[in-house]
């Protein structure tokens, strides 16, 4: 399942009500087993501990936070972000999520203008060197870097 689709399917699939062994959870979200151990780890889900055959299991809570978290990746937070709002929402219960939500995709929203800042830099950059290069990438003279390498040179003069 992509992540755009998270939103819509979000009760539809809520549906699971007994255990699910994490490749039951993993198929229902479209996330791999690695990534849900992770979540696992980081203690963003949580399992209801393990079955006969020794599969952790888990129930609809770890279904939803799973979507939620999938929602969050799509909208640029990182996980340590998520985990801090989580840790937010369920340490406050009474308090709303929302503006501690609004000062992390405040955060995501700098780190993408920092990101694209970049990329134009780099763009920029190879633009001027097939301009000044132009020759060189057409083929018809040797790169000017290339014709300094001490390894080409040995080679050369040895033949």
């Amino acid at each position: 399942m992509n992540r755009v689709n998270f939103a819509s399917n979000f009760s539809a699939e809520m549906s699971a009500s007994k255990p699910m062994t994490i490749g039951q959870l993993a198929r229902q979200t479209g996330v791999s087993i690695k990534t849900l151990r992770a979540y696992e780890h980081q203690g963003l889900i949580y399992t209801l501990g393990r079955g006969e055959n020794n599969y952790r299991l888990f129930n609809d809570e770890a279904l939803w936070c799973v979507q939620v978290i999938g929602i969050l990746r799509s909208l640029g937070l990182t996980l340590k972000e998520i985990q801090e709002i989580s840790a937010f929402y369920c340490q406050r219960p009474g308090e709303l999520a929302g503006p501690r939500l609004a000062e992390k995709l405040d955060q995501a929203l700098s780190r993408i203008e920092a990101r694209r800042s970049d990329l134009e830099s780099i763009r920029q950059r190879i633009l001027d060197f097939k301009r000044t290069h132009a020759a060189a990438l057409e083929g018809l003279i040797e790169l000017p870097f290339y014709i300094s390498d001490p390894r080409r040179q040995t080679i050369e003069s040895a033949s």
